[in-house]
């Protein structure tokens, strides 16, 4: 079942390994929505890796900037200690580059916080890997999502709960096809930034996103929605064999 919070961190792995598609997920100060990378760690295709050590982020195929309760702070941290730099340099490699909420805002060109909502810092340049500029804004945005990525055969599912407003600057492709214009995120080259929370839960995105580093046969998919289903039900199995259920009921009742 999955945690709800940060608590857990400290037993997530923290290297590379050989032999499998290795994905860094950056450990920022003040890192959120820790439940987007729970599929990955279930992928027997994939090692899934916490860290930030620029040392240990360049050894990833797959480098994934999380969510942050502090957009602009940080950022800063990421060029303090040499973490941007890496995963620039991962960039230009061919290494994949997927930002996720805030981690999306900072791939964009700009960051702008004019009424100091996250912090003390007003301005920043971003990570220029994508033609995006960000405002912070005071109202937050939360909404499920349906999307459809190009190449993808179905409907896929998500949500957004972000503060900012985020412009393209530029012609790119949008990552949502089923909306025109969609600032849900983008694509290009190797680097892909979204809004979407949840959406490494879709089997056919991660199929997506890890295809470019997967060496030998054709892997399975994994569906994660169906193994949490099947985590749930162990769960209840559980409960109804040391409780009486029909008690409960008769309470409900």
């Amino acid at each position: 079942i999955e945690e709800e919070d940060s608590v857990m961190l400290h037993t997530k792995n923290r290297a590379a390994k050989l032999g499998k598609v290795n994905v860094a997920v950056v450990l920022l100060q003040h890192m959120s929505n820790f439940t987007d990378f729970n599929a990955l760690e279930h992928d027997e295709r994939v090692h899934l890796f916490y860290s930030n050590q620029p040392s240990d982020i360049s050894e990833a195929d797959i480098i994934i900037i999380p969510g942050t309760k502090n957009t602009l702070h940080d950022l800063q941290i990421l060029r303090r200690d040499g973490i941007a730099q890496a995963i620039l340099q991962a960039h230009q490699k061919g290494k994949t580059i997927l930002g996720i909420c805030g981690g999306y805002q900072m791939l964009g060109c700009e960051l702008h916080d004019p009424n100091q909502i996250e912090s003390d810092l007003m301005q920043m340049p971003g990570l220029n890997l994508l033609p995006i500029s960000t405002t912070l804004e005071g109202e937050k945005i939360t909404r499920q999502i349906n999307f459809r990525f190009a190449g993808s055969k179905t409907n896929c599912k998500g949500y957004e709960i972000h503060n900012g407003r985020t412009d393209i600057l530029a012609d790119i492709e949008p990552l949502n096809l089923l909306e025109d214009n969609s600032k849900d995120g983008c694509i290009t080259n190797n680097c892909i930034g979204t809004y979407i929370h949840g959406i490494l839960d879709n089997a056919e995105f991660v199929d997506y996103l890890i295809a470019p580093h997967l060496t030998g046969k054709p892997s399975k998919s994994f569906d994660y929605s169906k193994f949490k289903e099947e985590q749930f039900d162990k769960l209840a199995d559980h409960v109804r064999s040391h409780v009486n259920m029909e008690l409960i009921y008769s309470f409900i009742k």
